[in-house]
C-alpha cells in the first residue's frame, strides 16, 4: 500500500478492523461483522490495484461500511475526510441518503 507520503507499507487488516472498531462503538456490529468487512476490502484492493493507495483503502472501508452501519459510516468519514465543522456532517449525510433511499415513482 502507498500511503500519501508516499511511504510503502503492506496492507494491514488489523489496522481497518480497529478503524473500524472505533467508528462503530456502541453499534450492532459485531467482530465478526469487522472481520468480514476487512477481507470484503482486502479483496476490492486486490481486484482494483496491485499497490493500492492509503485513499483506496479508505474509499473501500466507506463502500463497505455504508451497508454494514450508516452510523459508523459517518463516523468513519468524520475522520477519514477530516470533518471540520456541522456543514460537513451534513453534506455527507445529504450524499448517504440520496444512494441509500429508494426512488420514488410517482
Amino acid at each position: 500500500m502507498v500511503k500519501r507520503s508516499g511511504q510503502r507499507e503492506p496492507f494491514d487488516r488489523a489496522k481497518v478492523i480497529s478503524g473500524v472498531r472505533s467508528a462503530s462503538k456502541n453499534r450492532p456490529v459485531s467482530d465478526e461483522d469487522l472481520q468480514e468487512l476487512a477481507h470484503q476490502v482486502e479483496e476490492t484492493l486486490r481486484m482494483e490495484s496491485v499497490e493500492p493507495t492509503s485513499q483506496q483503502v479508505g474509499v473501500a472501508v466507506l463502500e463497505h461500511l455504508k451497508a454494514l452501519d450508516e452510523i459508523a459510516y459517518v463516523r468513519f468519514a468524520s475522520v477519514y475526510k477530516g470533518f471540520e465543522d456541522l456543514g460537513d456532517f451534513q453534506r455527507e449525510v445529504g450524499l448517504l441518503n440520496k444512494t441509500t433511499e429508494p426512488k420514488r415513482r410517482g
